[in-house]
Parts: C-alpha cells; structure tokens; sequence
C-alpha cells in the first residue's frame, strides 16, 4: 500500500472534492480519483460515496480516516526525527505566501534554501486567498494583518508599515496635500476589499486619529499593481512600506504626510509565519521559518534589500 495514496484520500476527505486536490497538486483530477479507486481495491470497501454533485465518506471511509490520519503524521515526525539526527531537512516543504509579499520577502530565499539543502524539495503558492493550511495540507504560510485561526501556531514576523506616497509628476500637476482633509480631493489607488477602499485614517504624534473619506479611481487587488500605477502619476497609493521602499529611495515615489501614520485599517499590523498545531515542528518548517524570520528581523524592507544584495538569511 502506497502511503500517497494514503495522503491522497485524506486530502480528498478533507476538501470534498477530487478537482480541488488535484489543483493543489497539479495534477489531473483523473490522477486523483484512480489513486482513491486504488486504495479502495486494496482495502476491499468503499471509502468515499460518489454523486455527480458531492463526494462524502462511507461509514467505514470515515473510520478509516480517524485512524489513518495520525498513522500518517506519525510517519512524518519519524522522517522529520530521522531528519534531525543528521540536521538535514528533506521531503517537500509546502508554503503558501500572499502575492507581492511573498515575491519581495519570500522568493528570494529559495536559492539560498535550495542551494543549502538539495534533498529539500519547495512547493510555494502565492495566493492573496487565505489557504485552509489542514485540509489542503500545506506545512506553513505566511499571513498579514489579524489571525483569525486558533488552530494555528503563529510567529511574529515583523510590523507592517504603510504610506500614503505618489509620484513626482502627479504631485506637481494635482499638488501636495499638507494635511489628512485635503486626500479627499486627490485621485486615489485602493484595494477593492471591505473597510479599505473608501477611507484612509491618519494618526498624529499626539495619538488623534483622522479618518478621511477618498475618491477611488483606481481598484486592484494587488498592491504591486496599485504600486506601477502610482508609478505612472494616476494618484495618492496607501500601500506597505516594505512594497515601495526602493521607490521611495530612488525618488520615483514620494511620501505624502509623512508626519502621520496611516492606514486603511488598523495602525498596528504585522506579518506571521503560521502553521498547524500539532505535537512537534518538521526540522523543514523550523528551518524556514528561522531563515525568514532573520531575513524580516529589520523588517520586510530591510529583507527585500538583503535579498537584491544576495545577503544570507543567518
């Protein structure tokens, strides 16, 4: 019996749905379902109840499932203690990261990884979607703002700041706002999401919040998107420090009340590595998380600049 097969039928257990494991793994959903059909023949009894609209567990698939699946993690804790005894990570490391953070912080630790350890294999999905980490089995993520999952164990990775910039030739044809109030009058870039797109708050040294509404021109779901088109003089961007940082430095953005914090949301946001609860940490995920959470120690910006200057993580 072939412990995939095994991991495949959790998989399915938990999603519900032989199309939805075959996308998390890239494969055919054909794949899929013969590994289960497999399984099945081996076992002799039927695991999962097929109709054209739903796959749910038999009886005696759910029994199965209760007790294959710490077989499983067990298998895993002694691949990942065998792993310690020789400091060697190896097996597949799967990651899921939203978009633009994980292209500027997380991509450019690959080489170092892969080049350190060649028996480690790493599966990275950029996603904006927050993943459910236990059914589609994925070893850790990276997470920004509020946790709402107590099912996860979380590592503060660093804080999360963000500006309100523009370019140069937008700021000399609109002019420069001086105070929160005079946003309202600009173009502005936003994300399309719930509490973000149509107000912006600013707090002063003194603690009092502003809370201004803007008129959105722009709608992207992606900040480096929302950030080339601040690039191109269409308006004021409230995007993440860590994301514009090399802009700012250059002088193709410019920050705008730069005296204020702002935010579309809350003042106090960070980035955490996240990964399911369980009984021990696979040496592949606490490897990855200390060389991300080194890289981050300055915070992200600090990160995206050692990466460009091929700085190690350690």
């Amino acid at each position: 019996m072939e412990t995939k097969h095994l991991h495949i039928f959790v998989s399915v257990a938990k999603m519900g749905s032989f199309s939805a494991v075959a996308r998390a793994r890239n494969v055919d959903p054909s794949t899929i379902s013969r590994a289960v059909a497999r399984l099945e023949e081996e076992l002799g009894f039927r695991l999962l109840q097929r109709t054209t609209r739903r796959l749910t567990l038999t009886e005696a698939g759910a029994v199965y499932l209760e007790r294959v699946e710490p077989l499983l993690d067990g298998l895993e804790k002694a691949l990942d203690d065998a792993a310690e005894v020789v400091t060697t990570p190896t097996g597949t490391l799967r990651v899921t990261a939203p978009v633009t953070f994980g292209q500027i912080v997380v991509v450019p630790l690959l080489p170092e990884l892969a080049s350190e350890f060649p028996r480690l294999d790493i599966e990275l999905m950029l996603s904006d979607a927050v993943v459910d980490l236990v059914a589609e089995r994925f070893d850790a993520a990276v997470r920004l703002g509020p946790l709402s999952d107590s099912r996860l164990i979380a590592t503060r990775l660093c804080s999360l700041d963000a500006v309100v910039c523009a370019s140069p030739t937008y700021l000399e044809r609109m002019g420069t706002p001086t105070s929160p109030e005079e946003v309202a009058g600009h173009d502005a870039l936003v994300f399309p999401l719930p509490g973000w797109s149509s107000r912006w708050r600013f707090r002063s040294v003194d603690g009092t919040v502003v809370e201004v509404g803007v008129r959105a021109r722009v709608r992207i779901s992606n900040a480096n998107a929302l950030r080339q088109c601040a690039l191109s003089g269409m308006g004021l961007a409230l995007l993440p420090r860590w994301v514009v940082q090399r802009d700012l430095e250059r002088g193709s953005l410019v920050v705008v009340l730069d005296q204020y914090q702002s935010s579309a949301h809350d003042f106090d946001q960070s980035a955490w590595f996240v990964y399911p609860s369980r009984a021990y940490l696979p040496v592949k995920v606490r490897i990855f998380r200390d060389r991300l959470r080194a890289r981050c120690r300055l915070g992200p910006e600090a990160a995206a600049a050692a990466a460009r200057k091929g700085v190690p993580g350690t």
